[in-house]
């Protein structure tokens, strides 16, 4: 078995759609990044890179190649699974906490993790999303931003 932990943090922006676990969020701020910034995602597939042993998210898909511009993080996310699944591992569990003071995402969870396991193309039981606010303080309290951290259990 190998452990894997992710973290990512995006500035909140105007003119940008938010996309968390690959979920239109109505809301009117989005995330700034080169991609699609879906936060949580991009901890997601850290957290799955780091435990097989295969650097990060940066490394396989640099914010200074414009092939990368606006992508679909869900589609990264898949190939992410691709290369830790030829790696020799398969996806225990992903469990993952969005740190965010708004929007509330509860109605959205279910879709996130659906959305997780298909692209990683593994039983929706083993994926959990959760999300929480740190009560007004920090840079996610203030709205300044949204961060995620991710963990995961592959097994060889």
């Amino acid at each position: 078995m190998r452990i894997g932990h992710g973290y990512d943090v995006h500035r909140l922006t105007e003119g940008r759609a938010l996309i968390l676990g690959g979920v239109h969020i109505p809301f009117p701020l989005g995330l700034d990044g080169h991609s699609d910034a879906d936060v949580l995602l991009h901890a997601v597939s850290d957290a799955l890179l780091g435990a097989a042993g295969l650097g990060d998210i940066g490394r396989h898909f640099p914010d200074t190649d414009p092939k990368y511009k606006d992508a679909d993080s869900l589609e990264l996310l898949r190939i992410v699974g691709e290369k830790v699944g030829r790696s020799g591992f398969r996806v225990g569990n992903i469990d993952v906490t969005l740190i965010a003071q708004k929007p509330k995402v509860k109605d959205r969870i279910g879709q996130m993790e659906e959305n997780i396991a298909a692209a990683l193309q593994i039983d929706p039981s083993r994926v959990n999303v959760k999300a929480t606010t740190e009560e007004g303080l920090g840079f996610t309290g203030t709205m300044a931003g949204i961060a995620c951290h991710a963990v995961c259990l592959l097994e060889e």
